[in-house]
């Protein structure tokens, strides 16, 4: 398995101009004092003629010499206003604004790959030297909870039942390949899977429910070794391979984001593979038992190269979504459309190398993984990490077909399954995970923990 070294961008800084506003003057030409009506009386016209006088020389000396010696003006300019479409589309795009970032302190300095988000309130991350931290007030407090004498272990996958259960898995060749358990929050862990086998490595571990998970290795005699879990993760044992096809040569799987392995729904699998000649993505519909490969368009060719994480979600759970209640006949008869073969799929990738190209770094899926289509615009660059965004999310982005990507050049949004990649930030994040009640994490490099606002 390949260690992943990403560069940190910094986020450039956005500036604010003022708008200067200029003042025009009429020239002060003398005139001669208005004698007024024939029939005035002279010491009238007199009296006029001097205030007159008085007037003029006082209005001329207070005109500037030069236009730029203009005072401003003492009533201020209004201040426009914004209503409509242009309240919600500042830029004039035809899109809301897209949410963004808000960077919590994790307390932690090393990098975070692994992220397991359950509820607003409660997240668990997971990286280098044995780090798992843990919040449970949304983020304004991260705690760390890490397995003791585990500095030697390199975190890459953490999946969280809830505040208090996790199960978090260790990469590397042979016994650094290892799974532990906790059950009161982190105060506590069990070792409950240690590789003993020096040909496997294990790169992620994905569940579909609180019992039943897997977990997989990169190819063991030319096969992806594949655990399995019926408690929790308290015991693992390893599937037969009859059913798995064979691996590319130098094909593997990447412990960028825990997103190599990823389920949706009670039986259905998918596993990303890099590194072979072509890029691919396997699908198993009886939780691991049996496989089929399907070829992507992502870059391959090299170690370097392929699919490095994956995103599913249940046709259900968008079709059940009515946030978008403003969307046309059209457009809802258009979502059925896209949902009604099977599970929708996103998976992203490219080149990790830093300044090396990544044409072509994500794709789409509307049947499950049978099936990929190259996004039409892809993000601009590799990504590690991607997440669909949830229902609570549907409303402030305008689409129930929303999802995010992340690597260390930027965060992308797409609001039509994946099809289409705008940027949404450009800071260095590996892994995002949502819940379904809407709260939503990104962790990086540096312990860069951040969380998605409105």
């Amino acid at each position: 398995m390949r260690r992943l070294g990403n560069k940190r961008r910094t986020v450039p800084t956005t500036r604010k101009h003022d708008t200067g506003t200029g003042h025009s003057h009429s020239n002060v030409t003398s005139a001669r004092p208005d004698t007024g009506p024939a029939d005035r009386p002279p010491s009238a016209t007199r009296r006029t003629a001097r205030l007159l006088a008085v007037a003029l020389t006082a209005l001329a000396s207070a005109v500037p010499a030069h236009a730029s010696e203009a005072p401003a003006p003492r009533t201020p300019a209004p201040v426009p206003t914004v209503s409509g479409s242009e309240a919600t589309d500042p830029l004039g795009t035809g899109q809301p604004p897209p949410p963004g970032w808000r960077s919590q302190d994790s307390g932690a300095t090393v990098r975070l790959r692994g992220l397991a988000a359950v509820d607003r309130r409660t997240a668990w991350a997971a990286g280098s030297r044995g780090t798992v931290l843990r919040t449970t007030d949304g983020g304004a407090h991260w705690r760390t909870v890490s397995p003791p004498g585990t500095v030697d272990l390199e975190f890459r996958d953490i999946e969280a039942f809830d505040a208090r259960r996790a199960v978090v898995l260790a990469i590397g060749a042979g016994e650094a390949s290892r799974m532990l358990r906790t059950e009161d929050g982190g105060a506590t862990w069990t070792e409950v899977f240690r590789n003993t086998d020096p040909r496997a490595f294990y790169d992620c571990v994905a569940f579909f429910d609180d019992r039943r998970g897997l977990a997989m290795s990169d190819p063991v005699e030319g096969k992806y070794r594949i655990l399995s879990t019926r408690d929790g993760g308290r015991s693992w044992r390893v599937l037969p391979d009859a059913g798995m096809p064979p691996a590319l040569p130098g094909e593997a799987g990447f412990a960028a984001s825990g997103q190599c392995l990823v389920t949706s729904g009670p039986r259905d699998v998918w596993l990303a593979t890099g590194g072979g000649a072509r890029a691919r993505v396997l699908r198993s519909t009886d939780r691991g038992h049996t496989w089929r490969a399907t070829e992507l368009s992502l870059p391959a060719g090299d170690p370097a190269r392929g699919v490095f994480a994956l995103a599913f979600r249940d046709s259900d759970s968008s079709d059940s979504d009515s946030s978008d209640r403003g969307g046309s006949d059209r457009n809802r008869e258009r979502d059925r459309d896209r949902d009604r073969d099977g599970a929708q799929g996103i998976a992203v990738g490219g080149d990790y190398r830093t300044g090396q190209p990544s044409p072509d770094a994500a794709a789409t899926t509307r049947d499950g993984g049978r099936s990929w289509r190259p996004a039409d615009r892809p993000p601009p660059a590799y990504r590690s990490g991607a997440a669909w965004l949830p229902a609570p999310w549907a409303h402030r982005v305008g689409s129930r077909h929303a999802a995010l990507a992340v690597g260390p050049t930027g965060t992308d949004l797409t609001t039509d399954g994946g099809r289409t990649w705008r940027p949404m930030d450009t800071g260095s994040y590996d892994t995002v995970d949502c819940a379904p009640d809407g709260g939503c994490w990104a962790s990086g490099e540096k312990g860069r923990v951040a969380r998605l606002t409105r």
